[in-house]
């Protein structure tokens, strides 16, 4: 069995992190408290760039993929990330949340 990759130099974790797209993964996985599949992960980009997302993400140590037969499923690493940098996850996450609670919503269109 290959072992986790290491979470990146703080540096990376925080570019990574630092994207609304690759943040919004984030959140959204955290949000799961599990495995998600890649298309319901993102909204409003291609399928090119979610696959640049993810491997950005994946290279910082902060989610890994998961191929459960045909199917790719992202999962986020919150305990290592955490283990390596305590309470940058959670403040970023907390962070967003809020942000993304305090936004209007968006009628939907018929």
């Amino acid at each position: 069995m290959m072992s986790e990759p290491d979470v990146a130099p703080l540096q990376a974790v925080l570019a990574a992190l630092a994207d609304p797209v690759r943040l919004e993964v984030v959140r959204r996985l955290h949000r799961a408290q599990g495995p998600m599949a890649c298309g319901d992960l993102y909204d409003g980009v291609t399928k090119a760039t979610a696959s640049h997302h993810f491997k950005v993400l994946r290279e910082a140590g902060i989610t890994r993929r998961d191929d459960v037969g045909a199917h790719a499923r992202q999962l986020l690493r919150g305990d290592e990330v955490e283990a390596a940098y305590p309470g940058l996850l959670s403040s970023v996450l907390d962070a967003a949340e809020a942000e993304a609670s305090s936004r209007p919503s968006v009628p939907a269109t018929a």
